[in-house]
């Protein structure tokens, strides 16, 4: 028996439609507001590799590309001075990514202009609409865990 309180099966793939594409629209206006000297996914690995040091092989994976897409990635950001490759201390054939402390800087920087680019419209809102954007934020991450 259907949950009444369940839209239905047309309304959730609207739904799911209309949220798609508005979390991509935030998402894009958030990069190119922001006017980073980067490419999505140079920025991407560089917040990755905040966590830790990585390889090459677990970050093209993370990224869902393949390795030799993932090298070029990872030599123009090591030209840039952003990333530093060392000696894997767990696998004497492979190669350590770390960030710099300049890659750590630009991170920082990047993501305090995405955020105030997003505060700046969030500021124009009733509390009402921002506490609505509060739970539905939950929500995002609950269907990003799944």
């Amino acid at each position: 028996m259907p949950d009444p309180e369940s839209p239905p099966a047309a309304d959730v793939a609207r739904l799911a439609h209309d949220l798609r594409i508005a979390c991509m629209r935030v998402s894009r206006r958030v990069r190119f507001e922001s006017g980073g000297p980067l490419a999505p996914h140079q920025f991407s690995v560089l917040v990755r590799l905040l966590d830790g040091p990585s390889t090459l092989r677990d970050l093209a994976a993370f990224e869902r590309v393949s390795p030799p897409s993932m090298s070029r990635t990872v030599n123009s950001l090591v030209e840039a001075g952003l990333v530093a490759k060392g000696d894997d201390p767990d696998d004497g054939r492979a190669v350590a990514l770390t960030l710099t402390e300049r890659g750590r800087e630009l991170v920082a920087t990047e993501r305090a202009k995405r955020d105030a680019w997003m505060a700046a419209r969030l500021e124009d809102l009733t509390d009402e609409e921002r506490e609505v954007l509060t739970r539905a934020t939950r929500i995002l991450e609950e269907v990003l865990a799944q």
